[in-house]
């Protein structure tokens, strides 16, 4: 494969026909010189008289080379090796009616908790490449958004579909953690994570939060739990019974000691995010204890072409410089 080390040179190329037709104009490069217009009428009808335009084209032909060899063309082989983390990840995202509230500031603006949660889950994505992650949504029931992918540019357009209002209202944490669980169940990965973030109490679904927690546990699958959101009023936006828009504190609470229960017996951790920062910093934690060594064995050579551009340009110098000291020299 043949590369440029510096390609952007390239374009000096494209000024090659501007020079060669500004030297159109003012006419092809003189062979024979001479104080007496008739004799020079004579040597213009001999074919040794037109070496002046062979002389210019070769001039620009040896500059292309010139601006080539500028560029650094280069040959390169290389092949590589490179293994995957071996991390299976299933992010559950909590998309019910509380996550409006509008308690997280993002550049000084108040936003709704999901929407500052997809932004900070989008980057947490972009970060772990070599992962396979899945996307499972929540509220009154779970649904899958997105299953165990390595194809990230699609996860993260799916990541887009999680909204409040998708499934029926509720937070059942439970079913959602039981859910995420089972898509890790068969996975061949070294390593199995959960990361489930919610801003609420378990309080819909048939499956305890604890339950799920031992399903998790036995089938050798790690849990992060979220907790996010102020505690106690937080400003949500509603809509009354005219279409109006507006917003009205609201008593928002989450179930801490369920969610460190959950982490603590699937050696897990628990976190609590009461803003934007906090919250980015704990999903920048996350991805820190879940990394691990990747080994990746590269080989990679690129021979320089330099030469192939400079001895053409060089030679068709040579050879104008013979051309106008021999036979088609200029005469005085």
């Amino acid at each position: 494969m043949i590369r440029f080390l510096y390609p952007q040179l390239l374009w000096l190329l494209a000024l090659l026909p501007l020079v060669a037709l500004l030297r159109g104009r003012r006419g092809t490069v003189a062979a024979v010189k001479y104080s007496s217009a008739e004799i020079a009428r004579q040597v213009a009808g001999e074919t040794r008289s037109r070496a002046g335009r062979w002389i210019s084209t070769l001039s620009l032909l040896a500059l292309g080379f010139i601006i080539i060899g500028l560029a650094r063309p280069q040959l390169g082989r290389s092949s590589s090796t490179v293994e995957a983390s071996g991390v299976d990840m299933i992010l559950a995202l909590d998309c019910s009616g509380s996550m409006a509230a509008l308690d997280f500031k993002v550049d000084g603006q108040p936003t709704n908790r999901l929407d500052v949660v997809k932004s900070v889950v989008s980057k947490f994505i972009d970060a772990r490449p070599n992962d396979r992650i899945g996307l499972i949504g929540f509220a009154g029931a779970p649904y899958l958004v997105s299953p165990l992918t390595l194809d990230h540019d699609w996860l993260q357009r799916n990541l887009e579909r999680v909204q409040i209002g998708a499934v029926e209202d509720g937070t059942a944490i439970g079913s959602a953690l039981a859910a995420s669980v089972n898509r890790l169940r068969d996975q061949p990965g070294k390593s199995k994570v959960v990361v489930l973030l919610t801003d609420g109490e378990n309080n819909m679904g048939k499956i305890a939060p604890e339950t799920a927690a031992q399903a998790a546990k036995a089938l050798s699958v790690k849990v992060y739990t979220i907790a996010a959101g102020v505690r106690g009023d937080a400003p949500v936006p509603i809509t009354d019974d005219f279409g109006n828009k507006r917003l009205v504190m609201a008593k928002v609470d989450v179930d801490e000691e369920t969610l460190k229960k959950i982490a603590d017996v699937t050696g897990g951790k628990f976190f609590r995010a009461t803003d934007s920062d906090s919250l980015r910093n704990i999903y920048a934690e996350i991805d820190r204890l879940e990394k691990t060594t990747h080994q990746m064995k590269k080989f990679e050579h690129h021979s320089e072409l330099l030469a192939w551009a400079v001895m053409p340009a060089l030679a068709l110098f040579g050879i104008c410089f013979g051309l106008q000291q021999t036979s088609f020299r200029r005469l005085p």
